[in-house]
């Protein structure tokens, strides 16, 4: 977390360290994952085991950052399917509107795994949330770098009349929000960290 904290820090190796640090809060973020039994042969025996259920998991980045966060879970859940969020917030009102999806229509019965470094303002999770609940989803899980208090307990808000069960995994909860809704000390804008600067529309 120092290192992706750093400024100096190249956008090659925040996303190599990024990509480390997910797994390692996959371990935990997959804990409730949905398994059945499965018997196969081992080259002595066979033997009973277990896989993922079906329907699968799903692993949802919000893009862009999230885009950084896919390797790291997929490492852990290979054979998750993976679906895309694409949401921005207006810089003037932090609200957020959503541009892109590529999802499934019918989510009934899935869990859910919502990739977004940086948990701020909490008004882009919430709304990605509720996004997936509407299409069914019923159990979702946040996995994010940092996160502020004020996200964190604007999200509880925010979702305080969800019926379905949502749990919020993250390396560290920061000091504040600044003015601008960034998280201090934070590690900056995780997307151009990961990704370059991109100019503005």
């Amino acid at each position: 977390m120092t290192t992706l904290r750093d400024r100096d820090t190249d956008s090659p190796t925040f996303r190599r360290l990024t990509e480390e640090l997910v797994t390692l809060l996959a371990y935990e973020a997959t804990r409730e994952v949905r398994v059945e039994p499965h018997r196969v042969q081992t080259p002595v025996a066979s033997c009973d085991g277990v896989k993922l259920s079906h329907p699968r998991p799903l692993v949802v980045p919000i893009l862009r950052a999230g885009l950084g966060m896919l390797e790291g879970m997929s490492r852990l859940m290979p054979t998750a399917e993976v679906g895309f969020v694409g949401m921005v917030r207006n810089d003037q009102t932090l609200q957020p509107t959503t541009y892109a999806e590529r999802l499934p229509e019918d989510l009934s019965g899935r869990q859910c795994y919502v990739l977004d470094p940086m948990l701020a303002t909490g008004g882009t999770l919430a709304a990605t949330v509720r996004f997936l609940v509407d299409r069914g989803a019923d159990h979702i899980t946040c996995i994010c770098l940092l996160a502020a208090p004020e996200g964190l307990q604007r999200l509880e808000r925010l979702l305080e009349d969800l019926h379905v069960p949502c749990t919020v995994v993250v390396a560290g909860v920061d000091e504040r929000l600044d003015e601008h809704g960034y998280i201090v000390p934070g590690l900056g804008d995780a997307g151009d960290r990961l990704y370059g600067v991109l100019p503005d529309a």
